[in-house]
């Protein structure tokens, strides 16, 4: 993902290469990680407003999720480099395993490490919420691995904005209000998919920037497959998506403050029409404004769900 970022790509300089705490800084994507927290605070959203909210779930749940996108993140450097399809032709931010600033080793053993941080972290949400929050920790370490990694990358086969919306939007905050509650209801299931749509939303203006050069690499995104309009189209359509639910969340339930994420919209607007006449590095900023949107976006629709209540 990507989850979130740097301008165009650059070989480390072989005469004075950053330190290495800035090449782990470059590594982690720190313009991503609110991507990670977005779920845990609407979720935490939709359980206060169900008169349930437990501090110590908030906080394992942020760090967990923390350290499940960083992996991600990792995972995603290191195999695209391996399966080529990070070069000196990529348009976007620096990658570390491919620029030269950490070896593919450095980068595995951090992705592990962060897996296993998660997990450890997850264990107290496990303890308060039982076997399904085991079941959910589980599978999304495996897909982590398996976006870019494993013998059927989900990137590369066209399922990353599955494993974007699925994970990383409704079983994040599903799960975040499971462990508050104990258990789930149409809300938190509403409330989940403004966040998948803008996560994925990330994701696609990172593809459809890197079009040329995944389809060269034989990495079938699902930009590659369905084409630049096509993508286009998705993109405005995820980002419209993200509106019109809170807009009816705040026309037809007793939640009149659902309405707050509308404020984001003119910065919204901007994104879309800029997709639609940009190219190539000129999709960083889009990327890294989309980025942004998720998190503001985010934060005031959790503002809106916890203090209009149920």
């Amino acid at each position: 993902m990507s989850q979130t970022q740097p301008l165009k790509s650059s070989a480390p300089n072989a005469v004075n290469p950053p330190a290495k705490w800035r090449s782990w800084i470059l590594a982690v994507r720190l313009p991503t990680l609110p991507a990670a927290l977005v779920p845990v605070a609407v979720g935490s959203a939709t359980a206060l407003a169900a008169s349930t909210f437990r501090p110590w779930v908030f906080i394992a749940a942020a760090i967990s999720s923390l350290f499940l996108q960083i992996g991600t993140n990792l995972a995603n450097d290191l195999f695209d480099f391996q399966r080529g399809a990070d070069t000196a032709e990529r348009v976007g931010p620096t990658r570390v395993t491919q620029s030269g600033l950490l070896s593919p080793g450095e980068v595995r053993t951090g992705m592990w490490l962060s897996f296993a941080l998660a997990f450890l972290v997850g264990m107290y949400l496990v303890y308060v919420g039982g076997w399904p929050i085991l079941a959910i920790g589980i599978l999304a370490i495996i897909s982590g691995v398996a976006y870019t990694g494993g013998p059927f990358p989900l990137a590369y086969h066209g399922l990353g904005d599955v494993f974007a919306f699925l994970f990383f939007g409704v079983i994040a905050v599903m799960g975040t209000h499971f462990v508050h509650t104990g258990d789930v209801n149409l809300l938190s299931l509403t409330a989940s998919l403004p966040v998948a749509c803008l996560v994925t939303g990330i994701l696609v203006v990172n593809n459809y920037r890197d079009i040329e050069t995944d389809r060269k690499a034989g990495k079938r995104t699902l930009a590659v497959r369905i084409g630049r309009a096509a993508t286009r189209g998705e993109y405005a359509a995820l980002v419209l998506a993200a509106y019109l639910v809170p807009l009816w969340l705040a026309l037809a339930t007793p939640n009149r403050w659902a309405w707050l994420p509308l404020l984001t919209a003119p910065m919204a607007f901007k994104l879309v029409r800029a997709l639609f006449t940009q190219t190539g590095p000129a999709l960083n900023p889009v990327l890294m404004g989309t980025g942004k949107l998720h998190l503001f976006h985010g934060v005031l629709f959790a503002l809106g769900l916890a203090v209009g209540g149920a």
